[in-house]
């Protein structure tokens, strides 16, 4: 994978992602087709995306990928974005960069993602950290907060070996520290909340879809 190592590059970068994350559901497989093109119409209405928030564990990739699947519109991962830009994986830039050009990263991919027609965006846990990017999470479109109990979050995050932020002596404690900061802000940034403790990543998609519905319907 080649780094971008310059604002041109990460503008390319940008759009290679893109165009190759934002399908329609001509492009998806028949099996989906009716469903997706239901959801497609409900998101496309609203002219606005569905932004995902939450902790690592809150299974935002995975209800990503399922919305996805039931709207037929691209699905955008800032996480992803910044790894290509690097052409690192995120471990790989913590590590070498550090958490700060991280962020600077992050902030620098959420941005340049304002002029995306109505997508799915999936972000880092992180992104809520810095105000200017909860205002750009709010105008890019319905912010949905996945939450579950914090027991749940940790378990799921510890299925994987390679979060940052967990690599201390006790990332049972850190993980506390960091929900703890992160909760409201969260809360504050979120339009609507929707607890993954005991829900199946299809029915969190599903549920928030008809939260989305409903909206549509009472401003109609």
């Amino acid at each position: 994978m080649t780094t971008a190592t310059s604002e041109e590059d990460f503008d390319s970068a940008m759009t290679a992602i893109v165009e190759s994350f934002c399908e329609t559901p001509s492009r998806l497989g028949s099996a989906f087709q009716s469903v997706a093109s239901i959801g497609y119409c409900r998101v496309h209405q609203t002219g606005k995306s569905i932004v995902l928030i939450g902790m690592m564990g809150a299974g935002k990739s995975s209800i990503g990928r399922c919305l996805q699947l039931r709207t037929g519109l691209g699905c955008l991962d800032t996480d992803q974005i910044v790894s290509f830009r690097f052409g690192l994986s995120i471990p790989e830039i913590f590590a070498k960069f550090g958490e700060g050009q991280f962020r600077e990263a992050e902030a620098k991919a959420l941005a340049d993602l304002a002029p995306v027609p109505p997508a799915i965006i999936v972000t880092g846990g992180g992104i809520v950290l810095r105000e200017e990017n909860a205002r750009q999470l709010k105008q890019l479109g319905i912010v949905v907060w996945l939450d579950a109990e914090e027991n749940t979050l940790f378990e799921r995050a510890s299925r994987r070996d390679n979060r940052p932020l967990l690599q201390t002596d006790n990332p049972r404690q850190k993980f506390s520290e960091i929900l703890q900061e992160r909760a409201s802000i969260y809360a504050e940034v979120a339009d609507l909340r929707v607890d993954t403790t005991e829900v199946g990543h299809d029915e969190v998609a599903d549920i928030i879809l008809e939260e989305l519905e409903k909206r549509m319907s009472s401003s109609a």
